[in-house]
């Protein structure tokens, strides 16, 4: 999946020059369909694939503010706070 990843962004990337490249000196129209079909494919096909691969197997309870969590950081500040002194 991550060597996916990578091919995938590198080729977005391509086209995505390519689409400016094709906008700028050849023609304007087809040029500005290049560059739109990149950002859609980027943000709905690149962008989830990327995500899920990031976040699997992660809990979300660890990134979410619940009581617990916000305990466990007043913990923390208070042993740097004492620490410091």
């Amino acid at each position: 999946m991550k060597s996916f990843l990578r091919i995938f962004f590198v080729l977005l990337l391509g086209a995505l020059c390519y689409g400016l490249y094709f906008k700028g000196n050849i023609n304007t129209e087809v040029g500005d369909k290049i560059i739109g079909f990149t950002v859609l494919t980027s943000a709905f096909l690149f962008l989830p694939l990327f995500l899920y691969h990031r976040w699997k197997g992660k809990r979300l309870e660890d990134y979410t503010l619940t009581e617990e969590n916000l305990k466990k950081m007043r913990a923390g500040n208070s042993k740097i706070k004492k620490q410091s002194k």
